[in-house]
């Protein structure tokens, strides 16, 4: 974790009991400071694990934060319908982010499989696109990644990685893991590929999904406790969330709204209120190859073909 100069500089020269590292914290006014915020994401393969849940709005802000601070668009492949556009369009700052995301499903292991395979395909036609298209001023909002690119991938998403291939009956135990160790390699050969960070899930802690835990270069732990989630991962500890009069936030949606609305504002992008019109949770790409708008319908459309196992 990097160095502050200002006066807000947290107390860490020193060790510190967790009450008055929180009294410390709570008399700052700086909610959007990174050190308080969200943990970062570096790249390689992060496994996240959630205490408790399933995490969704866990999940969802930690990769809204992400495209707040870096350019370029996250490719995502659902399982167990972690991609809940009523959650996005709720907790975004901005409606332009959700433009940024792009969603392929895979609802058995094939399709999912699939989806990962044909995922340097997808990123090559978003990069077709965007680099058509007339980029406006070129200035780089404060507080963004310097080196990220509006046009190649800023991350990766496959939240329960290991869903279809535990529950699709068709599948041997060993065809299930061998399709499951492909979908790894793949994801590992992306995250070096494009020096980007992909962000993983399991569906459960079981020798089954041992292996995603091996393939994982970073791992990131959030526990659910009564002042809100606190993460602990690599080089981040978070062990509460204050506001300006000293108070907490709590782990509801209005608590993720405020969290990255004060990401938002520090990168210079002015928040959005919700729209009341069925929202949308960015764009995907048929299996004729037409590019559509995703809704708050079932994310029925990916970026395979059929004969990759898509609908």
């Amino acid at each position: 974790m990097s160095d502050h100069s200002s006066s807000n500089q947290l107390e860490v020269e020193q060790p510190m009991r967790g009450a008055d590292r929180n009294r410390s914290i709570s008399s700052q006014s700086d909610t959007a400071r990174d050190d308080i915020l969200l943990p970062s994401l570096a790249d390689g393969i992060t496994l996240l694990n959630v205490d408790g849940s399933r995490g969704v709005p866990i999940l969802q802000s930690l990769i809204l934060d992400h495209l707040l601070m870096h350019d370029g668009p996250a490719f995502w492949v659902d399982a167990n319908g972690h991609a809940t556009t009523t959650t996005l369009s709720q907790i975004a700052p901005s409606q332009r982010l959700l433009d940024r995301i792009h969603v392929a499903r895979g609802f058995t292991a094939y399709q999912h499989y699939g989806a990962v395979d044909e995922l340097s395909t997808a990123v090559n036609q978003s990069i077709q696109q965007s680099t058509g298209t007339i980029q406006l001023g070129g200035q780089q909002p404060p507080g963004r990644d310097d080196d990220s690119s509006p046009h190649t991938p800023s991350l990766i998403v496959a939240p329960a990685v290991d869903a279809q291939y535990r529950a699709d009956d068709t599948l041997s135990d060993a065809h299930a893991e061998t399709l499951q160790a492909r979908t790894l390699a793949r994801l590992a050969t992306y995250a070096d590929g494009y020096d980007i960070p992909v962000l993983v899930t399991r569906s459960t802690h079981s020798e089954f999904t041992a292996p995603v835990a091996t393939a994982a270069d970073h791992h990131l732990e959030c526990e659910q406790t009564r002042m809100g989630p606190r993460f602990v991962g690599d080089d981040f500890e978070t062990l509460v969330y204050p506001v300006d009069d000293g108070a907490y936030y709590q782990t509801t949606f209005a608590y993720w709204q405020q969290l990255l609305g004060a990401r938002a504002k520090q990168v210079g992008l002015e928040p959005t209120a919700p729209s009341t019109e069925s929202a949308g949770v960015g764009t995907g790409v048929t299996t004729e190859g037409e590019t559509t708008s995703l809704t708050a319908n079932p994310l029925q459309d990916a970026w395979t073909s059929a004969s990759a196992g898509g609908r």
